[in-house]
């Protein structure tokens, strides 16, 4: 190992659970030559329901501990939910460092629907928020924009990717309301503002009442991440890093399989 490659540092993505694995599976293929530390605050799943102030003091906590101990060259905070709510705060808090945000994909919808009709699969937190709402303001003005947050998805889509078995029935009551016919249109984007959701698009396609274009944001944040992340000559990917931090402590061998399955050491 060279000296150039041991100075490499880590990227580290973080979300409220696994739903963040949709954006390291991209970051992967854009940042070969970097390590990765996943980390998910399943002590805190699902950060739908929190309160904001105690939600932001949490995050906040979770990120002093994590930069002190792994220094990591950039931050994604993979995570609509929490991002929203506590971006501005953790730049504010740790301006040393550089953090990635994931927010609501309703720009590149608003650009590309034809129907006009979009509607924007979130938690209720991203949908309650005015990050959310100034997004729409800015970038979707011309469109009706519907925002449905669902209570229960992000837990089904944990279930659903450990190889539980999840009912189309209370799939459909969970999305159903993305689905919206007015003056002869219908929607024809529905925005995936929860990173757990592109999980489950394909049982999506299959049970939606008509053909939508769901949109992952995943590869975008990925994108993004990789302009802010230097390329270092003749670097080879380190074997100190892939690894996941659960804050529970706790992984059943369901989740340890699972990232086992996308490269990382639980």
């Amino acid at each position: 190992m060279t000296a150039t490659t041991r100075e490499l540092k880590p990227i580290l993505l973080f979300d409220s659970g696994i739903g963040g694995l949709t954006v390291l599976r991209e970051a992967r293929v854009l940042m070969p030559e970097r390590g990765f530390i996943y980390v998910a605050d399943d002590a805190g799943f699902p950060y739908g329901g929190w309160e904001e102030q105690a939600l932001k003091e949490r995050v906040i906590g979770l990120f002093g501990r994590l930069l002190a101990e792994h220094d990591p060259e950039v931050c994604i905070v993979a995570c609509n939910t929490a991002f929203t709510l506590v971006g501005a705060d953790l730049r504010a808090a740790f301006p040393q460092m550089t953090f990635v945000g994931t927010v609501p994909a309703i720009k590149p919808a608003a650009e590309r629907t034809r129907s006009g009709l979009v509607s924007v699969l979130a938690t209720p937190g991203t949908v309650k928020r005015a990050y959310t709402r100034d997004l729409i303001q800015s970038f979707a003005q011309q469109c009706h924009v519907r925002l449905v947050g669902s209570q229960n998805l992000a837990r089904m889509a944990e279930a659903y990717i450990r190889g539980d078995a999840v009912s189309d029935d209370a799939v459909l009551a969970e999305i159903d309301q993305c689905f919206v016919e007015k003056d002869g249109q219908k929607t024809d984007i529905v925005v995936l503002a929860c990173t757990h959701y592109p999980f489950m698009a394909n049982l999506f396609r299959r049970i939606a009442p008509w053909p939508v274009d769901w949109l992952d944001p995943a590869e975008a944040i990925a994108r993004r991440a990789r302009t802010l992340v230097p390329l270092v000559a003749d670097a080879v990917h380190p074997d100190n890093f892939d690894f996941a931090v659960f804050t529970s402590g706790q992984q059943d061998f369901a989740t340890r399989r699972l990232m086992q399955g996308f490269g990382l050491r639980a």
